[in-house]
């Protein structure tokens, strides 16, 4: 069997890979959405940027599926702090979830402009709602949460919803929002009718701008506004879990890994070279290029954020030595062993679904096209 410090490193890269495989399948959904009375200035025109995401939304949640469910699984710890500290903001991430396939499925069963129009705010609030709590989400790891471990493991989560909203975690919300946004436009540019690729082009081209800026705005806070987080005690990797049985320092910064890892400064490099080039696409009407662009910027900056981190999960503002760690916060040896044979079998099948899936619903959704359907 697979030692157990490689189990948990194996198991932390797979998480990354999920995280990205979310971000980029499930959020130019979230961008469509977003951007839905933006980009469509007619009912034809919104039925028209449905239509390019309804078939394939429910395929691309399973990505947020399997991310919760390997956090479950694989780091219990996390899960338990996670949920049950951020009640709330679960809360208004599943109600988001809820509404949008209610959007899919009732905003075409009256022909009335204000139901339309109702549901179209709808849609748009669960596009937005997703990124902002994403992003709000990520930048409160680096911040620390506050919660603590006691002796038996019981969590004591000493915040509330609106402690969350603090200025550096805001803008990482806004970097998330600019992000999808350019990805959802990227994706509506390539798949939408023509008559609507200039106008999707445009506003990725706004988006991502205002994501390069929002990035290394957030990049420099996190080098030299923030304080990061150390363990300063030997680490045992083979060891079971116990967050308590380290201690942690607050000291330096975050990028302290980049320094011990210069491969990490891959990640932030693709995040920058990859907007660039969304850019430089768009303009040259490569749509479809732009929208892989976009993909691989998604992924660098994930990436990026989970490279800054490492090895910590779940930082605590409380109490850093109850931080949690890719070291002691994870399953059993045997738990992460069976579940790599379960995603070794299964993943595959997942990615080669999902290619034929994409591979059959090819080419754009045109004006003409819903013009003579009802619904989607």
């Amino acid at each position: 069997m697979i030692d157990y410090e490689t189990l948990r490193l194996i198991w932390w890269v797979l998480l990354g890979v999920l995280l990205v495989g979310f971000a980029i399948m499930d959020g130019f959904d979230f961008g469509v959405a977003a951007l839905l009375r933006v980009l469509g200035r007619s009912d034809e025109e919104r039925r028209v940027l449905l239509e390019t995401v309804e078939p394939v939304w429910e395929g691309n949640q399973v990505w947020f599926i399997l991310a919760g469910g390997a956090v479950f699984a694989a780091w219990p710890f996390v899960y338990a702090v996670a949920f049950s500290g951020l009640y709330v903001a679960m809360f208004l991430l599943l109600a988001a979830f809820i509404l949008r396939p209610v959007g899919f499925g009732y905003r075409n069963k009256l022909t009335d402009p204000r139901w339309r129009n109702a549901w179209d705010w709808v849609l748009t609030a669960s596009g937005l709602v997703p990124m902002l709590i994403f992003g709000v989400a990520f930048g409160n790891l680096f911040l620390g949460l506050p919660f603590r471990l006691d002796a038996e493991m019981r969590m004591t989560y000493q915040g509330g919803f609106f402690g969350l909203l603090t200025p550096f975690a805001v803008l990482t919300g806004l970097v998330s929002i600019a992000m999808l946004l350019t990805h959802g436009a990227s994706y509506a540019a390539f798949k939408a009718d023509v008559s609507l690729a200039e106008r999707a082009g445009g506003v990725a081209r706004n988006s991502v701008i205002a994501y390069l800026g929002l990035y290394l705005a957030a990049g420099a806070w996190l080098a030299f506004g923030l304080p990061g987080y150390a363990i300063v005690s030997p680490v045992d990797g083979g060891a079971p879990s116990n967050p308590l049985l380290k201690q942690v320092a607050v000291q330096g910064h975050w990028f302290a890994g980049y320094a011990a890892h210069p491969a990490f400064w891959l990640a932030p490099a693709l995040a920058l070279a990859a907007a660039v080039g969304n850019i430089a696409l768009g303009a040259a009407r490569k749509y479809f290029v732009a929208f892989l662009a976009s993909s691989l910027m998604c992924a660098g900056t994930i990436l990026s954020a989970g490279f800054a981190l490492f090895p910590f999960l779940m930082p605590s503002s409380l109490d850093p030595d109850s931080s949690l760690t890719v070291w002691d916060a994870s399953s059993s040896q045997r738990t992460l062993g069976i579940m790599l044979v379960v995603v070794i079998v299964l993943l595959p099948i997942v990615l080669g679904y999902t290619s034929w899936v994409y591979r059959v619903l090819r080419g754009r959704v045109t004006l003409e096209h819903v013009k003579h359907h009802l619904g989607y």
